[in-house]
């Protein structure tokens, strides 16, 4: 099973040239974050694995580069996401950037998505996907530090 998880702001933005701009804001969707993909392997594009100093601790930490240098320890690299994802036989989470998401949506079984209230004028977005999946689920809306957010579930 491939399944994505992205948090993102009204407009479907995802980060912008400094990260995440809810970044610490939002302990209760890290705390989601963790629990879905603790255990299991995690896919990211390089723009992402840049941002942490370690790998994601309790995963096995895939990374789509095409780059030539080693990678720190604890991260494997992928140099093509769409065939290693096709022949991968266990679940995994694609855990972004907005590169790796455009490229490899058409592979997801379910998007895992933190939706936003709030506009963060992102630069950087999720791929347009509501004409390809439908909503399974959403929790009630939450609110924490002034910012309202649903966890949802969209499926194809």
């Amino acid at each position: 099973m491939i399944r994505f998880i992205a948090a993102i702001d009204s407009k479907q933005g995802v980060a912008n040239e400094h990260g995440l701009p809810w970044q610490g804001k939002l302990p209760t969707d890290v705390a989601y974050f963790r629990s879905k993909t603790t255990g299991s392997n995690v896919l990211m594009g390089h723009g992402t694995y840049v941002e942490f100093s370690k790998p994601l601790s309790n995963r096995h930490n895939f990374v789509a580069t095409r780059k030539t240098e080693p990678l720190r320890p604890g991260f494997g690299a992928v140099p093509d996401a769409r065939e290693f994802l096709a022949k991968f036989n266990e679940d995994i989470w694609v855990i972004g950037g907005p590169t790796l998401f455009q490229q490899t949506l058409d592979l997801a079984d379910e998007l895992y998505i933190t939706q936003l209230n709030k506009d963060f004028n992102c630069t950087k977005f999720f791929p347009e996907f509501k004409s390809k999946f439908h909503k399974a689920s959403e929790s009630p809306p939450q609110t924490e530090n002034d910012i309202t957010f649903s966890f949802q579930v969209w499926i194809p």
